[in-house]
């Protein structure tokens, strides 16, 4: 029995309506399908990748904007304790730390010393601020083992923080000597892995010692977190013990307050010229952070020939040096 003409339209009508439905369908799958398959390949890539490499893939923005942010960059204040009648040691120090760029870190170096009392150095030293902007004049009277420390420590937070400034000013705080040398290119390198907070950082005394719990950091130089500085001001502890050999009575404020839960000997990276041998010496090596008892310029020159720093000079027709 034939079908009529209205039934065979419909039916071809029908029929292309659902020819076009398949091909969304298969076209709408195979977007579906693709995508599957570009997952499927990504979650089987990251198998072969660590779990902070996966993180790292995965959060390129994130760290990009870490990366440049000013946390990433170690900041360190650098004070070299002296006096204000040391003209030529400033001069000579700032050719030792201006001459080094380290790398991942904003290191700034400031001398530190008490009231100026003579005419001459009102004149001499305002000129040195003038001209380098590295100087911190305390409200004190020159001393060494009588409060010049606490005086040094417990002045920063009023100096430097800033309420419109970044906060930490600085994650570390240098009390150095001015008879010490640092490179501070493995100063910042031994920094990089360790806490920025309750740190406290040197060489321990006594020199047979390794254990940074037991005593104290040398006073060549040694350094702590920005935390402890404002533990300092605030603190009855460092205020009721000023006298005494200043780097013993610093590591009795630390073990009396309870403070510095992390510390790190940077023991033998650190240590004395090796001439005259005694147990806190040893040769000269490429792996030295700091060399300290530099009281003579032999000794200063024998210790910078020895660690090439005048290695990048660069040449130029205004100057032979063989």
């Amino acid at each position: 029995m034939k079908a009529s003409r209205p039934d065979r339209q419909r039916f071809i009508i029908s029929s292309f309506f659902f020819i076009c439905f398949l091909c969304a369908l298969a076209s709408l799958n195979e977007v579906r399908f693709d995508g599957l398959l570009k997952f499927g390949r990504c979650a089987l890539a990251k198998i072969n990748y660590s779990p902070s490499e996966i993180y790292n893939s995965s959060s390129t923005t994130m760290v990009a904007t870490q990366n440049t942010s000013s946390d990433d960059k170690i900041r360190i204040l650098f004070g070299i304790l002296t006096l204000p009648d040391q003209y030529q040691r400033r001069h000579f120090l700032r050719l030792i730390y201006g001459t080094q760029n380290p790398v991942g870190a904003k290191v700034d170096v400031k001398f530190v010393f008490c009231n100026l009392t003579k005419e001459d150095q009102k004149v001499l030293v305002a000129l040195e601020i003038m001209r380098y902007d590295d100087i911190i004049i305390l409200n004190c009277q020159e001393n060494m083992n009588k409060g010049k420390t606490y005086t040094y420590f417990s002045s920063l937070p009023e100096i430097f923080n800033d309420t419109d400034g970044v906060y930490p000013p600085y994650h570390y705080v240098m009390k150095a000597d001015d008879d010490a040398y640092f490179r501070l290119q493995s100063l910042v390198d031994s920094l990089k892995p360790l806490p920025r907070e309750d740190l406290y950082y040197g060489y321990v005394i006594p020199c047979p010692s390794m254990d940074p719990f037991v005593h104290y950091m040398s006073g060549m130089g040694y350094l702590i977190s920005w935390d402890i500085v404002e533990w300092i001001r605030d603190s009855d502890i460092p205020k009721n013990q000023l006298e005494g050999p200043e780097d013993k009575v610093f590591g009795d404020w630390i073990r009396n307050g309870h403070r510095a839960k992390n510390r790190f000997n940077a023991k033998w990276s650190m240590y004395n010229f090796p001439e005259p041998p005694t147990r806190c010496t040893h040769e000269l090596w490429p792996d030295t952070t700091a060399v300290h008892l530099l009281k003579n310029q032999e000794k200063w020159i024998r210790t910078l020939k020895y660690f090439n720093v005048t290695d990048n000079l660069k040449p130029s027709k205004l100057y032979h040096i063989p």
